[in-house]
């Protein structure tokens, strides 16, 4: 790090005393135009399993405004200003909760919500500037979950993101811990402990689980688990596809499993796709 970044971070660190280890999960760059920028460490990327709620706004200073709340309120962001950039992302990315504008430069906002809820059923809420009677109504019977009319109150917008968000959860909303064996998966702190230790995943990782325990003893699919992980795929993407899928799995048997190799957990059903058994 050079002299003048040295002197950035001590800065922030003397400003912050409260957020030290906040700020350690962050590298400090300069950019070949001078720009001061931070990035994400990939070491902390598995410990952060919150919601990631997806932004798409055409008008930046709204676009971003609802980012930084939405940081601010422990929720991952993404965010883009295109439409067609909005449907790539939320396959790519499976976001928990989308945010939609409808008056995007290359898209209209009904045809992204269109295209999105021919694969996937993840809450959408419309952000828009009319307040017509009709288009609510169309939107609603396109899909969408909500419809918040601009200008809003955050907080309102705020309670209706969590509102969604516990309505997407596929549980019964008397149980939010879900006990598999030695495995407890809590949805509602989005954490899963084996045996009463904590284990880290990453948001894939975590979905993954989670998927699976939703049908203990039941055999799912490859093809229903990616297009449930990662959205819909094309021939040419598959084969990249199941192996991400492998690999995330492989990944989670060295965490929950004591042998992994000889797994308890998550039973492999060759050429076919993957079991949860309770494992007792």
């Amino acid at each position: 790090m050079d002299e003048s970044l040295a002197k950035i971070w001590q800065t922030l660190l003397l400003k912050n005393k409260n957020n030290i280890e906040k700020l350690k999960k962050y590298d400090i760059i300069k950019l070949n135009n001078g720009v001061v920028a931070f990035l994400w460490r990939k070491e902390f990327i598995a410990m952060e399993n919150k919601p990631t709620i997806l932004v798409v706004e055409d008008e930046d200073g709204i676009r971003n405004y609802l980012s930084a709340v939405l940081a601010t309120n422990n929720y991952n962001v993404l965010k883009t200003s295109k439409g067609r950039e909005a449907i790539t992302m939320a396959a790519s990315y499976c976001p928990d909760l989308i945010l939609l504008d409808l008056g995007l430069p290359d898209l209209y906002g009904m045809e992204v919500l269109r295209s999105i809820r021919q694969w996937t059923n993840l809450p959408v809420i419309i952000v828009s500037s009319h307040d017509y009677e009709d288009e609510k109504v169309t939107a609603l019977d396109f899909g969408a979950d909500d419809y918040v009319t601009k200008p809003f109150g955050i907080s309102e917008l705020l309670a209706r993101i969590r509102t969604e968000l516990r309505h997407s959860q596929k549980i019964d909303s008397l149980s939010p811990i879900r006990n598999i064996g030695d495995i407890k998966i809590d949805l509602s702190k989005r954490t899963v402990s084996i045996s009463q230790r904590e284990i880290h995943l990453t948001p894939n990782e975590y979905k993954i689980i989670v998927l699976l325990s939703q049908h203990v003893g039941r055999v799912l699919t490859h093809d229903f688990i990616i297009r449930e992980i990662w959205g819909p795929y094309t021939n040419e993407t598959y084969a990249s596809e199941l192996q991400a899928l492998r690999v995330n799995v492989a990944n989670i048997r060295r965490k929950i499993e004591i042998n992994p190799a000889e797994p308890k957990y998550i039973i492999t059903e060759v050429s076919v796709g993957y079991r949860m058994t309770e494992a007792w």
